[in-house]
């Protein structure tokens, strides 16, 4: 990566602007106040301010209308957008929008009042009094509302006058009419009764016809709410292509006009600082002062990946940008590792490593032909639909890893929905295969050959096989991650650097193995010391060596520390728990389901085995059941193995040399979705 200082008259700062977004290659280096003497942080463009009051009418016009990002529009030229936002077409858009808006919202509040006043309209039509006499008296007070408790026992004895109707689903309603003089004494009474008023509507005749003639006016209103709808719509189809690409390109010019803010300004130059790939640095600059007038670039470094570069730089120097230069595939799996953190300058992009891993031990869990299918199809059909990034994530891991599970489940296991293909004596009595359920006696021809231990390895019969498989797996993942970690350090600071602080931890991790494989086969196996002692005092000497060249860097730790390292290699024994807890499921599972369908039963005479079938009235049921439980397990492989593939990348792999803490490559450039550029256009 190159750093470049590009300097020009700011008379021309729009035609730099322009041409900055052009090369698409530029990644800005936002100014430092009193940085450099004699500059400042500019201002935004004049136009700046008219196109963000623009910007904000088009988006509320959009979220009024329910235009949503990723709607389908028809594009529109950059210089047909640009010529209808100059000649004020946002404006007209926005009389015409927001009178029916205005409308719409008078309705709105129209229908909520009608609305309100019905409802005290239906408490009050069983009631035996005129609207027009609730109110209006000089030397009466009235209350009127609803009450939880009848109190009329408690009114017995003042001078008032009680109406009520009580029912069970409109309520407790009653009206009281008393002397001022009484006023507060009713009140009391009524609020210990739990007294709500009503607010009575201002008509004249019986409660019961002004609810009629409401409800004919809520009808009314709803009926013009739907024209209103319609018109709504009838704008929206007239004006989404137009508001859609009209923010588009709004949002471009508010980008475009703030750069001033962000670079070094003088009273009639600018200066930006930014940095470029080392490869585009002469195509930058030949382009760039061919487009604009009076225009410089400069070439300040060319930055290597030695750490003493950056830390020798200005603090707004320091920090090199990380460019990712990943594979269309690879590219996939970067996601993950945004997640914890964009790779230093300086470091290895891991991304390449989860790509291969992750897939792999997802597939590994999962090792099912019948889960796998599913996997493949959901995955490439998510990358082929969306662009979230989220879902492409999830897509993508879903899209390899059956892959895997496809390979591990048909070569491997030998094993679709929890089933092996073919029968073999360790599952005799024990659990289905595809052989004994559709009777062909030729699978273990086709299959034999090519899959270990006649059907597959069998997750609940061969457990030790593949714990073991599991810690292998996970000590040759483990040294990828120290091997990665000497080479960062290597880059940064040189070889012996890298050796002194990196060299130790291999040589413990090395030692550790060797001295648990010697003791696990004494004590488990039974093997015998003498055998395993070369391995034990290779491994002792290693340790040693660990411990003292780390001693001087890491202290107390370099001891401390090496407990963790057996921790994080049985850490990878998940791999076979995952796939032995979904097998376990699955054969519970086929039992009571299979049991169910045509009452099928495993029936051994010797070492052979047979389904016996008494069709009955639960075959149905059973394969529903089948179906619903084969999808409960299919939904847990993904959580299961999906996260825990992922912990293992990011916990026990990424932890040995992945720092982070890097600044993502971005270039000026615009993208657009909803426009085209005049030079596409001009292209086609």
């Amino acid at each position: 990566m190159s750093r470049i200082v590009i300097v020009g008259a700011k008379s021309h700062i729009d035609e730099a602007i322009e041409a900055i977004y052009d090369v698409k290659a530029i990644h800005l280096i936002d100014h430092t106040v009193g940085a450099d003497d004699g500059f400042s942080l500019g201002t935004p463009r004049p136009y700046s301010s008219k196109v963000s009051e623009r910007l904000l009418k088009v988006r509320a016009m959009e979220k009024g209308l329910g235009i949503a990002k990723n709607a389908k529009t028809q594009p529109i030229s950059e210089e047909e957008i640009k010529s209808q936002i100059s000649s004020d077409s946002v404006e007209l858009a926005e009389t015409e929008i927001n009178a029916v808006f205005d409308k719409r919202n008078d309705l709105n509040q129209r229908i909520t009042d009608l609305n309100a006043t019905k409802k005290n309209l239906e408490l009050l039509s069983d009631m035996p009094i005129d609207l027009e006499l609730y109110s209006g008296y000089r030397s009466i007070v009235s209350f009127v509302g609803t009450v939880v408790e009848d109190p009329t026992a408690m009114l017995s004895g003042m001078d008032c006058e009680i109406f009520t109707s009580f029912d069970k689903k409109k309520g407790n309603v009653i009206a009281v009419f008393a002397k001022v003089a009484d006023k507060d004494a009713v009140q009391s009474v009524l609020s210990e009764n739990g007294f709500s008023e009503i607010a009575v509507p201002k008509d004249t005749g019986s409660a019961a016809s002004a609810l009629a003639r409401t409800d004919r006016e809520i009808q009314d209103a709803e009926a013009e709410m739907e024209n209103v709808s319609k018109e709504l719509e009838s704008l929206l189809e007239k004006h989404k292509d137009f508001l859609s690409a009209s923010e588009e390109e709004l949002s471009i010019q508010v980008q475009k006009g703030e750069i001033p803010v962000r670079i070094a300004n003088s009273e009639y130059t600018f200066v930006i600082d930014a940095w470029v790939p080392t490869s585009k640095v002469e195509t930058v600059k030949t382009e760039l002062e061919s487009k604009v007038e009076g225009i410089y670039v400069e070439v300040e470094e060319t930055r290597g990946r030695k750490m003493a570069e950056s830390e020798a730089a200005e603090p707004r120097f320091k920090d090199a940008p990380t460019k990712f230069n990943n594979g269309k595939v690879v590219k996939e799996f970067e996601y993950p590792t945004k997640l914890v953190s964009v790779p230093k300058y300086q470091e290895i992009d891991p991304s390449i490593l989860i790509a291969i891993f992750l897939p792999l031990f997802f597939g590994l869990m999962v090792g099912d032909v019948g889960y796998a299918i599913p996997f493949i199809i959901l995955g490439a059909y998510g990358l082929k639909v969306t662009h979230h990034k989220d879902w492409r994530a999830i897509a993508t891991v879903l899209f390899f890893g059956g892959i895997w599970a496809f390979i591990f489940g048909l070569f491997f296991f030998g094993e679709c929905l929890g089933m092996h293909f073919v029968t073999s004596h360790h599952m005799l009595s024990v659990e289905y295969s595809w052989q004994m359920l559709l009777g062909l006696d030729n699978l273990p021809a086709i299959f034999g050959g090519i899959l270990p231990y006649e059907t597959g390895v069998g997750k609940l019969f061969h457990v030790g096989f593949l714990l073991k498989l599991s810690v292998y797996i996970g000590i040759v993942h483990l040294m990828i991650g120290y091997f990665c970690a000497l080479y960062n350090k290597h880059i940064q600071y040189g070889f012996a650097h890298a050796f002194k602080e990196k060299g130790g931890w291999i040589f413990g991790f090395i030692g550790l193995v060797l001295v648990c494989y010697a003791l696990a086969m004494f004590l488990i196996y039974g093997q015998d010391m003498s055998e395993l002692m070369p391995f034990l005092l290779i491994g002792a000497v290693l340790i040693v060596v660990e411990v003292i060249m780390n001693i001087k860097h890491e202290g107390i730790q370099a001891v401390l520390e090496l407990p963790g390292i057996v921790g994080n290699i049985l850490s990878y024994t998940r791999l076979a728990a995952i796939g032995m807890s979904k097998a376990g499921m699955a054969l519970a599972f086929n039992y009571i389901a299979l049991g169910m369908v045509a009452g099928v039963e495993i029936v051994t005479v010797g070492d052979v085995s047979t389904v016996t079938n008494t069709f009955g009235v639960m075959d149905i049921i059973g394969l529903l059941l089948f179906a619903f439980l084969h999808l409960m397990i299919w939904t847990l492989a993904i959580l299961s193995a999906g996260l825990h593939g992922l912990r293992l990348q990011m916990v026990e792999l990424m932890a040995k040399f992945f720092e982070g803490g890097g600044t993502e490559y971005a270039p000026l450039k615009i993208k657009r979705n909803k426009t085209v550029s005049t030079e596409a256009t001009k292209e086609v």
